[in-house]
């Protein structure tokens, strides 16, 4: 993914300033290393490699640190080889073999003498505005790029990690439709189900009665009948606005998440910000995601109030409701807040929950528009 723009204050901040810090890593890492490579036969030149790599490895996760303060350029971590066993020799070896170690080697031998050509064009850029207008930030993002490629995961690390994570949402995803199927099923059978077997065995007895002709009890038999029917009706509509609101297809999530909240026994206020509208799969997951949170703390806060707030940017919807309650909230396994977890990672989502003891809790889902 190509680096955007950096600021270009900033930019000039950072071309100007690194230099005194790459010259002291590139001093005292270099020399560290040549020591430790010299005295090996030795055996101490292993404690001193390894103390050369911990320092090349603090330069380098401070490099990613200040180019995200400074050229806002996120650098991941690199996947790290594991030591086979414990010891400081296996610790040696497991980094001699990292490909990360080597990668960030080589960053630290190019970076002093980037670092001088960055100085340079940092001063002109004090001394000569639209230098530093136009052509500082340009040098940073090539900067962010170059550090991209050497401190950050390879592209096979890269790849290996989303076929993970692929492969993980996929079984969340299963997970949570099986556990939707079940919640359908047990709603049916103890709600509309148990309704229309009694509808059935007061129109049986209706039947009955009306062979005796006794048109009171006719009367009442049909009567508690209809009623069932209705509640029957009633609690089949509300399962298929769980399932999926008819208002959230129509109108959306603002007139479908306005009329969830104006079903809720506190006051709930809600703040919906997504244009252009997210696509179905997003939409339906939020409105989940808003309804079984909005129903956990109206069962177990003991909040008096809370807010639902969803927003969107050009990749993803934050949905992000709070409540007043007493907190202690967590995703423990097979708990309500890990089935949400669950369904989000559907679309890649991911959920957090904040709920420190004495409230307030904060659950948020980021929701990628695109997958």
């Amino acid at each position: 993914m190509p680096v955007t723009r950096p600021p270009t204050m900033r930019t000039i901040g950072f071309l100007v300033l690194s230099l005194p810090i790459r010259l002291a890593a590139f001093v005292l890492i270099l020399v560290t290393m040549l020591v430790g490579v010299a005295t090996t036969m030795l055996w101490i030149g292993i404690p001193v490699l390894l103390v050369a790599t911990s320092l090349m490895r603090s330069y380098c996760a401070f490099e990613r640190r200040w180019a995200r303060q400074m050229l806002t350029v996120t650098i991941a971590e690199p996947v790290r080889r594991r030591p086979a066993g414990p010891g400081m020799l296996a610790v040696w070896q497991a980094r001699l073999l990292d490909a990360a170690t080597w990668r960030e080697f080589a960053f630290v031998l190019i970076a002093f003498p980037l670092g001088i050509v960055e100085f340079v064009a940092g001063v002109v850029s004090t001394a000569v505005p639209p230098f530093g207008i136009f052509v500082a930030p340009r040098i940073g993002a090539m900067h962010g790029e170059l550090a991209t490629s050497f401190l950050g995961p390879n592209r096979t690390a890269q790849l290996e990690a989303r076929t993970q994570q692929l492969r993980n949402s996929r079984a969340r995803g299963v997970d949570a439709v099986e556990a939707e199927r079940r919640r359908i099923e047990r709603d049916l059978h103890d709600g509309a189900q148990q309704r229309l077997v009694s509808v059935a065995m007061s129109l049986g007895r209706a039947q009955l009665k009306l062979d005796l002709e006794d048109p009171t009890a006719v009367r009442e038999l049909i009567g508690a009948a209809h009623a069932d029917a209705k509640l029957a009706v009633s609690e089949l509509r509300d399962l298929a606005r769980g399932i999926y609101p008819p208002v959230l297809q129509d109108r959306g999530l603002d007139a479908a998440l306005s009329s969830l909240t104006a079903r809720m026994p506190i006051p709930v206020e809600v703040e919906v910000t997504v244009e252009p509208r997210p696509p179905a799969p997003v939409e339906t997951t939020t409105y989940f995601i808003v309804s079984e949170t909005l129903t956990n703390v109206t069962k177990h806060s003991g909040a008096d109030r809370a807010s639902v707030r969803v927003t969107r940017d050009d990749d993803t919807v934050v949905v992000e409701i709070t409540d007043t309650g007493h907190g202690g909230a967590s995703m423990r396994p097979g708990g309500g807040l890990a089935g949400l977890a669950d369904r989000a990672a559907t679309i890649d989502g991911v959920l957090t929950v904040v709920s420190p003891a004495g409230g307030p809790t904060v659950v948020r889902a980021d929701l990628p528009v695109r997958w």
